[in-house]
């Protein structure tokens, strides 16, 4: 729970960077996902978010989450949320961003959500990474820069996630034999593309609908990647209309055969997955290594 003490700091700080004096009037908790407790703040300036977990645990968390949302909201095609403040306090990492009312979405919202992410995709970067590590989840993302995609998705996608399920015993020496065999005809498998930046953890759960029907980005993990990364995420738990690809594709046309290369993208959110939640995503692992 939220402490009296923790309330007035952030009353201190909100005043202080905002240059206007900040009252919080109430709280409730909301919704913050597995790790986090998350708050909506009412205030005198207008209502806020503030998520919060511990700052040992997960060191740097939302200060790498505020730098992601703001590479995202300098795209400019796709709302995000406005980053308000991040820091620490006591114990506590925290996050402030506006709080967002949802809505229905608007007939169009399909169209803005395919082309939006379409015209992100669209801001490109020479190498493929990020010029700091992040978060998937609770699990640190290591984004060393790389000249090209295969390298890259190889070395720190699934290379990084394997060693953390071989440490943990998750996967044994067949699985690690079908990767090797596996990367040995990626070059086949992948068209060339330049290094877009991506959202980086796009399933359902991390777009809302605004308080207008309008999309929403928020909880990225970003880098600059292969653009169906993204792409292969909306179609792992499913979430998205068949409008939304069309509208893609209107916008930013995917190369041929997309759809074929889903699986191959989606062994990395898999093996995060079986690195935060158990075996029961080994299955499906193995399913999309036996295919390829």
């Amino acid at each position: 729970m939220i402490t009296d003490n923790t309330l007035r700091y952030f009353e201190e700080i909100l005043t202080s960077s905002l240059k206007e004096e900040v009252r919080i009037f109430s709280f409730r908790a909301v919704g913050g996902g597995d790790i986090n407790a998350a708050y909506k703040l009412e205030t005198n300036y207008y209502p806020l978010f503030v998520k919060m977990n511990s700052a040992s645990r997960y060191p740097e968390m939302f200060i790498k989450e505020a730098s992601g949302l703001r590479l995202l909201a300098q795209a400019n095609c796709i709302r995000t949320p406005q980053v308000i403040l991040e820091g620490e306090h006591l114990d506590k990492s925290f996050l402030i961003l506006e709080y967002l009312e949802s809505s229905r979405p608007q007939s169009d919202f399909w169209f803005k959500l395919g082309s939006g992410l379409a015209k992100l995709h669209m801001n490109t970067s020479d190498q493929f990474g990020l010029d700091d590590s992040n978060y998937i989840g609770s699990l640190k993302q290591f984004n060393d820069f790389k000249d090209d995609w295969l390298s890259f998705f190889i070395e720190e996608r699934l290379l990084r996630q394997i060693k953390l399920a071989k440490d943990s015993n998750l996967v044994d020496n067949t699985v690690l034999s079908a990767f090797e065999r596996l990367f040995k005809v990626l070059n086949e498998i992948f068209p060339e593309e330049s290094a877009s930046l991506l959202h980086g953890d796009l399933w359902s759960g991390n777009y809302m609908v605004d308080n207008v029907g309008d999309p929403v980005l928020i909880d990225p993990a970003v880098y600059y990647g292969h653009r169906e990364m993204d792409l292969a995420m909306t179609r792992l738990f499913g979430g998205f209309s068949s409008g939304f690809y069309k509208f893609y594709n209107e916008t930013y046309p995917l190369e041929k055969g997309w759809e074929s290369r889903m699986d191959i993208c989606n062994l990395y959110p898999l093996l995060v997955h079986l690195n935060l939640f158990g075996s029961s995503y080994l299955h499906q692992i193995s399913s999309i290594l036996r295919r390829f």
